[in-house]
């Protein structure tokens, strides 16, 4: 595929996005940025993930919400997007039960913003980002796309399954990816390798839900990173592939290898699960591998050390 290809990715400047649009602009893309830099969590962190590119030539950001669609299409008229990556989402499923109605408007009604404005200005593919959480409680293991899918647990969760029926029927060339528990360095702040990492180096207490025994596919970074570059290589007319690392962990286990690599213990206070956690994520990835020539190559170990490494390196100062 042709490098100078122009992409627009909407939450550019969140975890994910600043991973992806950083890679794309290294090869050689022309990225616009759309970002409302909300405060999910510290803007001030996003700010700082955006620092790594900013100022690229290659580069250009927009500060809107994806809900404010004057500004959106104004956008879409600058910047000619041909291909779109959506990353844009209001994340987290605990919090997602607090403000439910938030979480539609965005993940949902954002989604379709974008979808319609891809279908007026012809873009030719459009990539969304979905989660392993519309599997909900899944018993057949490992989770595959042809699943038939429950009910899912929380409300973040059922707006990623809406917007994805969005895609599904919007007639657009669409590849579906349903990320698996992602970390690595700049990892968002609310998410366990974060708070775990930051409380036990600092001596601190940390919440286990549940016993320890449920269990994530945890995902590195730069390989969920390769597998939407895969995506983008591999134009196709509509799927839906997983990217997961196909090695589920437990949470007691995923606790040990961090105290294992800081050297510190855990002080653990145990709580119920919570209601919108799910016991276990496993991802089959036959389909990224067969259609995206796409496998994972980072072990948790190799991924939470990198991690560990990014937050107690000098370069980091942004705190939440």
């Amino acid at each position: 595929m042709s490098k100078n290809k122009r992409v627009l990715v909407t939450g550019h400047a969140g975890f994910i996005g600043s991973h992806l649009t950083k890679k794309l602009l290294d090869l050689g893309f022309n990225v616009t940025g759309v970002d409302n830099y909300n405060d999910f969590y510290s803007p001030e962190i996003k700010k700082a993930n955006v620092a790594a590119f900013g100022n690229h030539s290659n580069f250009k950001e927009y500060k809107l919400d994806i809900l404010d669609l004057p500004k959106l299409e104004r956008c879409f008229a600058v910047s000619k997007p041909e291909i779109i990556i959506h990353l844009a989402a209001r994340a987290g499923v605990r919090p997602s039960l607090k403000n439910p109605q938030l979480y539609h408007d965005v993940n949902v009604n954002g989604t379709k913003n974008l979808l319609d404005l891809a279908k007026k200005y012809q873009v030719k593919q459009f990539i969304f980002a979905s989660s392993s959480s519309i599997y909900g409680n899944q018993t057949k293991v490992p989770f595959s796309e042809t699943d038939k899918l429950g009910q899912p647990v929380s409300p973040y969760a059922q707006t990623k399954l809406a917007a994805e029926k969005l895609c599904r029927d919007s007639e657009l060339p669409v590849t579906i990816l349903r990320f698996f528990t992602v970390y690595g360095p700049a990892g968002r702040p609310d998410m366990a390798p974060y708070l775990f990492t930051q409380a036990i180096l600092a001596g601190q207490p940390i919440i286990r839900y549940g016993d320890g025994s449920t269990k994530r596919d945890y995902t590195y970074i730069d390989d969920i990173v390769s597998g939407i570059i895969a995506a983008l290589n591999r134009p196709l007319a509509y799927e839906i592939i997983n990217l997961g690392n196909n090695q589920p962990v437990s949470l007691k286990d995923f606790i040990a290898a961090i105290e294992t690599l800081t050297g510190k213990k855990a002080k653990i206070v145990a709580k119920p699960r919570h209601p919108a956690d799910v016991p276990l994520t496993y991802a089959d990835i036959s389909k990224a591998k067969k259609l995206l020539g796409w496998q994972p190559t980072t072990d948790l170990k190799t991924g939470l050390t990198k991690f560990i490494d990014w937050y107690v390196s000098p370069a980091f100062k942004v705190c939440p």
